[in-house]
């Protein structure tokens, strides 16, 4: 096959010299393939295939496990550091948790590359981050249903919760006011004052997809704000 763009999201060691590689494409979504010599100290796979920087890559193979034949970079690594390598390490992390394999994916591709872009200024990560979600949801079909669980309106005054079942939304006490979730269903995130709303929709939404496991980038980044907070 010819080759395509594509960005690593996971690596690990793969008998004695190759690796094990998850790779986010931008016409084949997720694939897992295996990098001979991807392991060996200083061989050109091992040193191409690093987080966060533009690849091309071509693969053989029919089965779930694929054989990489081509990698090369077509572009800059995006150098990344403190909490903006852990939101990197957070998208890699849950695309490769949520996207099926070989399922087509382009606009996760597409936002995935804006959040690179994003991630080294930190007032564009948040949105950058919550875009990437989104598209990862509309991948799955698991976005939010901006209503009630039964297809009636938002009240704006009225505070609501996430509900799993109906990807739906039931009053809470301690919910988000409707006003607020019918701001986000419009698609406008830019206003002050959305971010943790925002930020909570997503989470809730994504959580039931990404199972009991913790997320190690998300125990990174607590970690990382307990320190500041010394």
């Amino acid at each position: 096959m010819s080759a395509e763009p594509a960005f690593l999201l996971h690596r690990r060691p793969y008998r004695e010299t190759s690796a094990l590689v998850d790779l986010l494409t931008l016409n084949h979504g997720r694939i897992r393939a295996v990098a001979h010599g991807g392991q060996r100290p200083g061989s050109k796979s091992r040193q191409r295939l690093q987080p966060f920087t533009p690849l091309f890559v071509s693969w053989r193979g029919e089965r779930e496990l694929k054989r990489l034949m081509l990698m090369e970079s077509r572009g800059q690594t995006a150098l990344l550091a403190g909490e903006g390598l852990l939101c990197g390490l957070y998208a890699n992390e849950i695309a490769t948790r949520l996207l099926p394999l070989e399922l087509a994916a382009p606009e996760v591709f597409a936002f995935y590359s804006a959040l690179l872009e994003a991630l080294p200024t930190p007032a564009n990560r948040a949105l950058a981050l919550r875009r990437f979600e989104w598209a990862l949801l509309e991948t799955l079909e698991a976005t939010p249903r901006f209503c009630t669980y039964d297809g009636g309106a938002l009240d704006p005054q009225t505070r609501y919760r996430f509900d799993v079942a109906s990807r739906a939304f039931v009053p809470a006490e301690q919910g988000i006011e409707g006003r607020t979730l019918r701001y986000i269903d419009q698609g406008d995130w830019q206003p002050v004052g959305l971010a943790s709303a925002l930020k909570a929709v997503m989470r809730a939404a994504l959580a039931p997809h990404l199972g009991a496991t913790a997320l190690r980038s998300r125990e990174l980044m607590l970690d990382l704000a307990r320190r500041r907070q010394r």
